[in-house]
């Protein structure tokens, strides 16, 4: 009955009792769910698990899988930690809607038809929403409107292509397929939407930033990586998807390097990494995949450390501006740390677990012969280095001194950030735990003298070459325009024109139609008024006459 039951339902209901429990309760919860969903994940057996009868579908709310528990493990860390990030700081509502959103996402790994992952897949839209209006941020609610908005737009474009697909097909088991027909073609567009892929990419950098410190910590995990999950197993060796997680990798590249904002500099960075795992996915052999599974892994640790450093210290400042930071090393040394370990780590420095993961997507271009793929893949990882594994520990840390002193934040901050860096150092020293629960078997050896020189050159000359353009690198306070000014500035621009230009045609013709309204009443009233010519009086014999001249022309028509 346990085995039956979906694991990603645990945290959702205990989500909703978090609002009506207080102290000790209420740290139970948060600390507790998780932990008891990551034992429920490793209770389901590899098949489908339950099935139930719904209209004239068999659907499988319960179907485990080597993916869905690795991606399901994970989760469960990160709620966990997550929790504990925000257990003294977060509003209610966040922690609420946080763990509605984890769980929703859990219970999408372990999903066997189309029409739970969409359930869950809408509720993870709704939950994630609410995290973003929970902050205090100023313009969370209006960043928060803007990615419900595209999620709505996500979504509906998966209903389309889930019933499309299911009409043609008759089936809704949430298995490998290709992008061959309509309604398939709309479920790889739902899913991509969700990704972070082009051309929204800027939903991720608009609203993530405008959560709360530990807020953002959950957006990061969840979403995105979800919908790499889905991608994994749905759209395995789909062609397009090598060019889409390219451009999403460069793209992350430039814009984060443009940025100023710390906290949209790690934004722009999950939209690179997650690029990343869609080439993977792309790519489509054991190697790729397990490439972009394990990545997809390590990325949700050390992207929530990297956010979590952010969040202390824009909890410890309140500013969240590379201009405004600098010197912090001085009184917050174990951020620091713990922010540099997650650098290295998405840098995929030797000994950190970026390495020993991404470096299983470059190898599986190098197996199929995918030279261009492979030297794109190697220019990005400096790029990446660039903008987060120097770039945001420098300017934040240790760039010139600001004068802000803040001490490193509270206990429950610190002990989740020493615990994602200790695993991002030991997943990399060790790998083995991480590669035993992959989908396929692992014949990958990271640590060869060839690749660890290599990996050291390229960073190393990368690093060299940041300090030698640290003058271009210095950022001011300047706006990056990003494809969602069509629907922020054109688009209300575009709205607020039309609405003039119709009022004035409505005023037009309503004008026009009044002024015919009034010359036809007028008509009306000059020939039937009571001065009018047919209600003037007539004389009798005057009548008659007319009368027999009509019944004399009936008569002759009618003969």
């Amino acid at each position: 009955m346990t085995a039956s039951f979906p694991p990603g339902l645990i945290l959702v209901a205990g989500g909703l009792l978090i609002p009506f429990v207080r102290g000790r309760v209420k740290e139970a919860l948060v600390l507790g769910l998780p932990l008891l969903t990551l034992w429920a994940v490793w209770l389901v057996p590899d098949g489908p698990a339950v099935t139930l009868s719904f209209l004239d579908y068999q659907l499988t709310p319960v179907h485990g899988s080597p993916v869905g528990r690795l991606f399901g493990t994970v989760f469960c860390i990160m709620a966990f930690a997550g929790g504990l990030f925000a257990i003294r700081q977060a509003r209610t509502l966040e922690l609420a809607a946080a763990f509605a959103y984890a769980g929703s996402a859990i219970a999408i790994t372990s999903a066997g038809d189309l029409i739970t992952v969409f359930v869950f897949w809408e509720l993870m839209a709704v939950g994630s929403t609410l995290v973003v209006w929970a902050s205090d941020q100023p313009k969370a609610f209006e960043a928060g409107m803007r990615y419900l908005l595209v999620h709505l737009l996500g979504g509906v474009i998966l209903m389309i292509g889930i019933v499309s697909h299911i009409a043609d097909t008759g089936s809704v088991a949430f298995e490998a397929m290709q992008p061959d027909s309509f309604g398939r073609v709309l479920i790889l567009i739902g899913f991509l939407i969700n990704a972070g892929a082009p051309p929204l990419s800027a939903w991720i950098s608009d609203a993530y930033p405008e959560a709360s410190p530990s807020g953002m910590v959950f957006l990061s995990a969840f979403t995105t990586k979800t919908a790499v999950f889905a991608l994994w197993v749905a759209f395995p060796g789909t062609w397009i998807l090598i060019p889409v997680g390219l451009y999403m990798v460069f793209y992350g590249i430039i814009y984060a390097l443009l940025e100023n904002d710390m906290r949209r500099i790690l934004a722009y960075s999950i939209v690179n990494q997650v690029g990343f795992m869609v080439i993977g996915i792309g790519i489509g052999t054991e190697m790729a995949l397990n490439g972009a599974a394990s990545h997809a892994f390590a990325h949700i640790i050390y992207k929530a450390l990297l956010l979590m450093s952010a969040g202390s210290v824009m909890y410890q400042t309140g500013r969240r501006k590379c201009t405004d930071l600098g010197g912090l090393f001085r009184t917050m040394p174990l951020t620091t740390l713990c922010g540099g370990i997650g650098a290295l780590a998405i840098s995929a420095f030797p000994f950190t677990s970026g390495f020993v993961s991404k470096s299983m997507i470059a190898q599986g271009a190098v197996d199929q012969h995918l030279a261009v793929v492979w030297f794109l893949l190697t220019a990005a990882s400096a790029g990446v280095f660039l903008h987060a594994g120097i770039k945001f520990p420098w300017f934040v840390f240790f760039q010139k001194d600001s004068g802000l002193r803040p001490p490193d934040p509270p206990m429950n901050m610190r002990v989740p950030m020493l615990f994602f860096a200790f695993l991002c150092v030991g997943l990399g020293v060790y790998p083995k735990p991480l590669y035993d629960i992959l989908p396929y078997a692992v014949e990958f050896v990271p640590y060869t003298i060839s690749h660890v020189v290599a990996q050291s050159q390229l960073l190393l000359f990368a690093g060299l070459a940041f300090f030698v353009l640290l003058p271009q690198m210095q950022r001011t306070l300047t706006i990056s325009l990003d494809f969602d000014w069509f629907y922020r500035r054109f688009g209300t621009a575009l709205g607020r024109e039309l609405a003039v230009r119709t009022t004035r045609m409505r005023a037009r013709v309503l004008g026009a139609t009044v002024a015919r309204a009034r010359t036809f009443t007028d008509e009306l009233f000059r020939h039937h008024g009571p001065h009018g010519v047919l209600a003037q009086t007539w004389p009798t014999g005057s009548m008659v006459l007319w009368v027999a001249i009509l019944l004399g022309a009936y008569l002759v028509f009618y003969f």
